[in-house]
């Protein structure tokens, strides 16, 4: 048995990665030190600690650790396993979230121009990230007017150019009528203005037009000119500050109580090329220097866009060895600053800003309809989570029941939940109920496990019954079980009421008293209803469709799950095949003369 105190005393006081583990063996943190004795042994001890930390250490029931030569090789082997485990208590960057890059591949004899939302350490180039799509396909269309470069996806040698090069919009390789070398010119010319060096670019045109015009070739000076004038436009849209820089990222922190938002410019010859921003819930007792030294640990973790220097307000506790880091991985000096005047610092501030803007954008909407359910359902606190069931069966029969959930005034899908109904024998839509709220409700306080417990997570706030005052009292009945064994729920219980639209027209409480609510809230909750609604019909439809089949083919000997298909998709019912001849059945792959005997009886 591991026994925390006895494995303290044993801590090397070397460099290290320690794994903090739960009683599932679940990593739920991983950190790295200068010293292992000090900072594992740190955790245990009685100072002042975050409630986050706190809950943390509540769960550690052993820990591991593996010593290094030195800080930096700790700090890479504390990324790659948060990278490869997620453990919940680290900063963690979510995977879900991709945004557009325009990619060239430098490698190729004729590179193309492309937009791609993956990136591979293939020796490409990638521009980026651009937060809006819809500038990612600008600059791509930009590009593909003002340049000549090929647009085909699959490059190949051919002896017939295609449309491009007749209309001036390729120089068409693929026929050899343009060198690599020649090709590269203007390769060279796209990476510059992706980069952000547009007065190098025209400088060079002013020198190409000036050498076109003394040949007289005027068609190609006027061409030369166009593309000036339309890189100086973009140019012009793309500066947003005087700062002298040409290549850095700017990086900006803001926490609300509920959520933190980390926004990132992209800033690359003194011109803003792209931005993107990242949130993270549950971590507004971090210091923002922890948020932001776990931040810049993963995201620059293979990333091909590391800049020459990093902007932010924060002085990082772990400065020089993170510089030391990046460095070795861009090949080149890498710089962490926080500027305390001028216009370095009013940039990062520019980034602060943008991702209070943000954030409060993205939680303007939510916390209205927080608060205005909080204030019709006369809560003393915000109903952040709340809970709706539904029952589904025909005649008594495949009784099953739907949960959605609704997360902060957004319906999260992913954590709906199915059940069978186990103990009510007969069509009682309110028993059913009472079963299954006091199932889910065994899930939060009864589970032996951690993990079984994260299946249904939390307890709500609010449950939503999909009926009227009997669901209501069944929904009470469940949870008084659970009172009267001496725990205190603080869970309220409102039904959903209908108009003949099959819309959520009000509210009612346990005392039948409707409660009003807006056409928005109304809205919410009708589609609220309506998902709950759908999960638990599909469920109910889904094991309907299982017994029908079931009945029909699984009795026959010989009949397994490949046949099964088989059949089905040959014939597209059970009803059609019993209908079916044995020389129709016997033209179905591994049915055999033997088995349509057995199916035609």
């Amino acid at each position: 048995m591991f026994n925390i105190e006895e494995e303290l005393k044993k801590l090397p006081g070397k460099p290290g990665v320690y794994v903090m583990r739960d009683k599932e063996d679940n990593i739920i943190y991983v950190g790295k030190a200068v010293s292992l004795k000090n900072r594992v042994r740190s955790y245990f001890r009685k100072t002042n600690k975050t409630e986050r930390i706190k809950k943390m250490v509540s769960l550690i029931d052993h820990f591991e650790y593996i010593v290094v030569d030195n800080e930096s090789e700790a700090l890479i082997l504390e990324c790659n396993l948060i990278k490869k485990n997620r453990p919940k208590f680290n900063v963690l960057l979510k995977d879900d979230k991709t945004y557009p890059y325009i990619k060239i591949d430098v490698k190729s004899d004729y590179p193309n121009v492309i937009i791609t939302r993956r990136l591979l350490n293939d020796g490409a180039k990638y521009f980026g990230p651009y937060a809006n799509p819809g500038a990612a396909k600008e600059m791509l269309d930009f590009i593909k007017k003002k340049y000549k470069i090929r647009q085909c996806r699959n490059f190949k040698s051919t002896t017939r150019a295609c449309l491009n090069y007749h209309i001036k919009r390729c120089l068409a390789p693929c026929v050899g009528y343009v060198t690599p070398e020649e090709y590269k010119k203007q390769i060279d010319e796209i990476i510059d203005l992706l980069e952000g060096k547009t007065d190098k670019i025209i400088k060079e045109l002013d020198i190409q037009m000036q050498q076109a015009s003394e040949k007289l070739d005027f068609e190609k000076a006027a061409e030369l000119r166009d593309r000036k004038m339309a890189i100086e436009r973009v140019s012009t849209k793309q500066k947003v500050s005087n700062i002298s820089e040409n290549n850095i990222d700017v990086i900006g922190l803001y926490k609300s109580e509920i959520e933190v938002c980390i926004e990132v410019f992209f800033v690359r010859g003194s011109k803003m090329i792209g931005r993107e921003h990242y949130f993270f819930k549950e971590l507004k007792d971090m210091e923002d220097s922890e948020i932001l030294t776990g931040f810049i640990k993963q995201y620059y973790l293979d990333n091909p866009n590391i800049p020459s220097k990093i902007m932010l307000r924060e002085e990082l506790p772990e400065k020089d060895v993170i510089e030391q880091w990046l460095s070795t991985i861009l090949g080149k000096k890498v710089e962490l600053k926080s500027p305390k005047k001028g216009e370095k610092l009013r940039f990062v501030e520019m980034a602060e800003n943008n991702a209070k803007v943000t954030l409060e954008n993205k939680e303007k909407d939510k916390s209205e309809i927080l608060m205005e359910l909080k204030e019709v359902l006369k809560m003393d606190k915000l109903p952040r989570k709340i809970e709706t069931y539904d029952i589904s069966n025909i005649s008594g029969e495949f009784m099953v029941a739907g949960m959605c959930v609704m997360q902060d005034g957004v319906i999260k899908k992913n954590l709906s939940r199915r059940f069978k109904i186990k103990t009510v024998l007969t069509q009682d839509d309110p028993k059913c109920m009472e079963e299954v709220v006091t199932r889910r409700l065994a899930h939060s306080l009864e589970s032996a496990t951690e993990q079984e417990k994260k299946g249904f997570g939390k307890l709500p706030d609010v449950i939503f019954a999909d009926g009227g005052i009997t669901q209501i009292r069944a929904i009470k009945t469940a949870i008084a079980k659970y009172e009267n064994e001496g725990q205190k729920l603080d869970i309220k219980v409102f039904g959903m009421v209908k108009n003949d639209k099959h819309q959520t027209r009000a509210l009612i409480d346990e005392e039948r008293h409707e409660i009003a609510i807006s056409e928005n809230l109304m809205n919410l909750i009708t589609k609220f209803q309506d998902t709950v609604h759908d999960t638990a019909i599909s469920y109910h439809r889904k094991l309907r469709e299982q017994s029908i089949t079931h009945s029909e083919l699984d009795d026959i000997k010989g009949i397994g799950e490949v046949k099964k298909k088989a059949l089905l998709k040959h014939f597209g019912s059970v009803e059609k095949i019993k209908k079916a001849s044995k020389e129709e059945l016997m033209q179905v792959k591994g049915i055999t003369e033997e088995l349509a005997e057995k199916m035609s009886h």
